[in-house]
């Protein structure tokens, strides 16, 4: 019997009357479940703005629980771009990670826990029309002065593409930043 999808390697998918919503509600509980945060208090945002996560030198964590938490959260970002950039930030230290970095891990966990009906709206939208935004945070690592940028595009109303990365170079000034997002943005949506 053929019927109406529902369900697809980890997504739920509803198909209303005038949109799809997908989201990944049953991996975010199972998400903290497996990582013994089911009853922690959840988080109101992804990371706290006033701490950056850098090279710290003491308090070393078990490096394979770090990495199945960030291979999990890596996965999750696939339906929400809200974690997007914290995520990426937090992959930078797998290599040597800390009990800081380990703690910004658990609490994108926490903040995920909260909100784990947060998924993508699709709508039946006629307008055909592709948008793009980008941005990038001029010198953003305090280590090696190393830019982030992302981007995300939208056909329609509805969310297409989205990244967040770590400049490979240098910029010597934010116009330089901003020049290099842009063409980078260019490449992406071509």
């Amino acid at each position: 019997m053929v019927g109406e999808l529902t369900y697809f390697v980890g997504f739920q998918i509803q198909q209303l009357k005038d949109c799809i919503f997908i989201s990944q509600s049953k991996y975010a509980k199972a998400l903290a479940n497996k990582f013994g945060l089911e009853n922690a208090r959840a988080k109101r945002t992804p990371a706290l703005i006033h701490v950056k996560l850098s090279r710290d030198s003491n308090g070393a964590t078990d490096e394979s629980s770090y990495q199945s938490i960030i291979e999990s959260l890596l996965y999750h970002t696939t339906s929400r771009p809200d974690i997007a950039f914290i995520v990426g930030v937090c992959t930078r230290y797998q290599a040597k990670q800390k009990a800081s970095h380990l703690l910004g891990a658990k609490r994108i966990t926490k903040y995920i826990s909260g909100t784990y009906e947060y998924g993508l709206l699709y709508s039946f939208d006629t307008n055909n029309s592709l948008v793009g935004y980008c941005d990038t945070d001029w010198a953003e690592s305090s280590e090696d002065r190393k830019s982030a940028s992302g981007s995300c595009f939208f056909l329609g109303n509805n969310p297409l593409s989205w990244f967040s990365k770590k400049q490979n170079c240098i910029f010597l000034s934010t116009t330089e930043a901003k020049y290099v997002v842009v063409g980078s943005s260019c490449t992406q949506l071509l």
